[in-house]
């Protein structure tokens, strides 16, 4: 199971059971519910957000109203399917799902005494409602730090709106809906915990959830991708990685027990700096999201081993890291110290503090005299060369059709000569 070897017994066989593709809990028509028995506020919601959506093909939003409830497996026949009772039944035939998803938020003081608690359990809403009720409707997630910025001020959100609606969206669409369970938004004084029923999918570990993408409930994740919720590529741990480090918080954590999934995610910045510099440097480099979350580990650390760092990114080897570091040691974001695995890895704590980032130089953007007069110096320097060894040599970030209108231009002003075809073609500055 997973990245492990161990007998299937007991609780695992009805795990296997439950996660069989041949017969999905989503298109089950066990309640049969009429078709027409559908909220029509709910599903004239539904409809319009799918053909407004880009994400959604055209010949698909051609399709009639039934047609799309078939498509999308919200409906068989003349019933709804327990996916279709979910996102678009009334609150008595969704009430009769056994498993049909309550949230239950939960504030806890310092000493862990209960202060506050909110509680979706009336079945009046569907799954993408109950996103957007939770964020609304908890004021704790709209409270917002001030720190200082030089002379002004900046407010950090204590919980990222990102952050708090990836971590629901999984909780709904990844959770086992053949078990029962609630689940559960602790909020303590540093922290916030979202506890969901039910063991990740088969394949996934807390060892490998960054890099292993599992879809448990794939009628669900491709209605929340279609209505633009959610990614389906496995991305949402990794956003939520990325976000988090670059405002200067730990990483999430991700704990599972047999019967339950819990993702922590601390409410204190611990390195108020970070949040500029991941800031400077992604307007400066155009950092991707490994760059970003791989930057945002080091930052908030003195150094980390190449091994420390592959394990914390959750990757096989130390040559893995390749991808995450290449560029940000090529541009000195980030230094290194040793060899192989001992190597450490760490950021300048001065250019942490100074933000003063060399920058990148380049020709992208050249005028196209500029480039012009830059060729006739090169092939004054280097007569008799290939078109691929001025690009090389003048700027290889520069489009090589920018280098060849440069070279037609000099030729009809009759500065650059030429000799043979095609590849073999070779070029001479006019004397």
């Amino acid at each position: 199971m997973a990245d492990q070897s161990k007998p299937v017994t007991g609780d695992d066989v009805m795990r296997l059971a439950s996660e069989r593709s041949a017969l999905p809990w989503e298109t089950q028509t066990t309640l049969h519910v009429p078709r027409g028995e559908v909220d029509s506020g709910k599903s004239d919601k539904l409809l319009r957000a799918l053909r407004a959506s880009d994400r959604v093909k055209a010949s698909v939003k051609e399709k009639s109203d039934d047609e799309l409830l078939d498509h999308y497996q919200l409906a068989q026949g003349q019933s709804l399917t327990n996916l279709g009772v979910l996102c678009l039944g009334r609150q008595n035939h969704r009430a009769q799902l056994t498993t049909a998803p309550v949230i239950q938020f939960i504030k806890y003081d310092e000493h862990g005494q209960k202060v506050n608690k909110l509680v979706w359990d009336d079945h009046t809403q569907s799954p993408m409602e109950l996103i957007e009720s939770v964020w609304l409707e908890v004021p704790d997630f709209r409270e917002r730090y001030e720190l200082p910025d030089g002379l002004y001020r900046q407010n950090e959100p204590a919980f990222d709106e990102i952050v708090v609606r990836e971590l629901l969206v999984n909780a709904l669409v990844h959770r086992p809906h053949t078990q029962r369970g609630d689940i559960f938004l602790n909020l303590h004084p540093d922290r916030l915990e979202v506890v969901n029923p039910g063991p990740l999918p088969l394949g996934v570990t807390p060892q490998n959830v960054l890099h292993t993408t599992v879809r448990r409930n794939e009628h669900l994740a491709r209605l929340f991708h279609d209505l633009k919720l959610m990614e389906r590529e496995g991305s949402g741990f990794d956003k939520i990685f990325e976000v988090l480090l670059s405002q200067g918080r730990p990483a999430p954590e991700l704990i599972e027990t047999h019967d339950r999934v819990q993702v922590t995610v601390s409410r204190r910045i611990l390195k108020p700096e970070v949040i500029d510099f991941i800031a400077k440097a992604d307007q400066t480099y155009q950092l991707t999201q490994r760059e970003r979350i791989a930057l945002g580990l080091l930052a908030q650390h003195d150094a980390l081993t190449a091994r420390e760092l592959a394990t914390t990114l959750e990757l096989p080897s130390v040559e893995a890291l390749q991808p995450w570091l290449k560029r940000l040691l090529d541009w000195h974001l980030v230094q290194s110290a040793g060899r192989t695995q001992a190597t450490r890895y760490f950021v300048d704590p001065g250019l942490l503090r100074s933000l003063k980032f060399a920058g990148e130089t380049t020709l992208k953007r050249i005028e196209p005299h500029r480039l012009a007069a830059l060729v006739l110096e090169d092939l004054q320097r280097y007569p008799e060369s290939a078109i691929s060894d001025i690009h090389k040599r003048v700027g290889g970030e520069i489009h090589t059709k920018q280098v060849k209108r440069a070279l037609e231009e000099l030729i009809e002003r009759g500065a650059v000569r030429f000799e043979g075809n095609y590849r073999w073609r070779r070029y001479w500055a006019v004397a």
